[in-house]
């Protein structure tokens, strides 16, 4: 429980130590944060180590295929208004990373932890987590991750009889069905752009019917579950109904529903809804998303898009045509090596934006816009992209490496 805890053990102790060196060394050689090598040597000298560091918590964990960095951010920052908070704030969220995470957070009272979903059941059980947020599940990293509807399962099974209170998105089946294994659960009604994983039903295999916002299955019975929480335009409704105005300096619909399940987490450890939304309003970026960043004497916009669900949301933010979008895909292990998720985007959202197209797999992009009938240049780098774009700010889009090299060329 959290204020009940043993002081670190010698080993747990040397294990902390050995991995900020490994860290340090790792950012002196120029290869990243280090968090993740930080955390690999220290769970390698003691692997407890991540229960010992979560003891004088209160846990929150969030998992997601989209918006868990964000969703993470947004919760820490409104549960500061209660007092300390430690996180992974610049994603690392397997096992390793978060250990590294919650090293540096001795005297912290909350944990907010992002954690990927392939690993949620197993961090869920070394850290005794107070809170679960599960915002929504979709194809992504095929080749690494199983299949939406096994991942619900697995997390079903997983979270089976705990004791935390899950705060989950009752508009996503998948998310209702791996959360319904559970006592206490707090439903939020955050909305589901994305809907071609959930036209199955996760209990019985049937076909979903989808009128409107609800949904069910007529064969079985499994249906959406009645919200507590609701984002209703610009308003958050609590569970009292009464309406709490959305003020975020990040931009589009998936944001908003961040911010409603993050405030129904923040309600659970007493922070009133005015108060998180408050806070939240403070976030302007999330490591380097929606940044704004001059380059060759041009303004760029980053944004992240990882899988189909996420570049669905993506295009709903970008400003319309004939604004410059530059579109960058990789296909390294961080990003999944199978590129066909790329055939279920529907690019043709970006018909009249002028479109350059960079990365590794840009090929693999080029004719997947070619099928769409749109018009692009593929170029070799972004400085290309950038000084061949027509005047304006420009949207630039890239998976998850991809997004990362833009992030160093731009200096960000």
């Amino acid at each position: 429980m959290a204020g009940n805890t043993e002081p670190l053990s010698p080993r747990a102790k040397l294990a902390v130590t050995a991995g900020r060196a490994a860290a340090a060394v790792s950012r002196a050689a120029g290869r990243g944060s280090g968090s993740v090598i930080g955390g690999r040597v220290a769970l390698k000298l003691d692997p407890d180590l991540l229960g010992r560091l979560a003891q004088h918590l209160d846990v929150i964990l969030v998992s997601a295929t989209n918006g868990k960095t964000t969703t993470t951010r947004l919760i820490a920052e409104a549960l500061r208004a209660a007092g300390p908070v430690v996180s992974n704030a610049l994603g690392a969220n397997m096992p390793a990373g978060i250990t590294s995470a919650l090293a540096g957070g001795s005297d912290a009272k909350y944990g907010v932890i992002e954690v990927d979903e392939k690993y949620l059941a197993g961090v869920a059980r070394d850290t005794t987590p107070k809170v679960i947020a599960l915002l929504n599940l979709s194809r992504d990293q095929l080749d690494r991750a199983a299949e939406t509807r096994m991942l619900a399962e697995k997390w079903r099974e997983g979270l089976s009889g705990s004791k935390a209170v899950i705060v989950a998105n009752a508009d996503d089946p998948l998310i209702v069905w791996a959360a319904s294994s559970s006592p206490n659960v707090v439903w939020v009604a955050a909305g589901q752009a994305w809907k071609d994983d959930a036209w199955s039903c996760p209990s019985c295999g049937g076909v979903m019917q989808r009128p409107g916002d609800d949904w069910f299955c007529g064969e079985c019975g499994f249906r959406r579950p009645t919200p507590s929480w609701v984002l209703h335009g610009d308003y958050v409704l609590d569970p009292h109904g009464s309406a709490w105005p959305i003020h975020l300096q990040l931009p589009g619909r998936a944001n908003k529903a961040n911010a409603t399940s993050s405030a129904a987490v923040a309600a659970v450890f007493g922070v009133p809804p005015q108060v998180a939304l408050e806070r939240m309003y403070q976030v302007q970026a999330v490591a380097g998303r929606y940044d704004v960043v001059s380059f060759l004497g041009r303004e760029l916009r980053l944004l992240l898009a990882k899988n189909p669900a996420g570049w669905l949301e993506t295009f709903s933010l970008i400003d319309p045509p004939p604004t410059p979008v530059i579109l960058s895909v990789n296909a390294r292990g961080a990003d999944g090596t199978d590129t066909s998720w790329l055939w279920d985007v529907d690019y043709t959202q970006l018909a009249g934006h002028p479109i350059f197209v960079l990365g590794d797999r840009k090929l693999d992009l080029a004719v997947r816009l070619e099928v769409a009938g749109l018009d692009f240049r593929v170029c070799e780098n972004l400085d290309e992209a950038v000084q061949q774009a027509p005047p304006g700010r420009i949207e630039v889009i890239a998976n998850y490496t991809a997004f990362q090299d833009l992030r160093r060329r731009v200096g960000n």
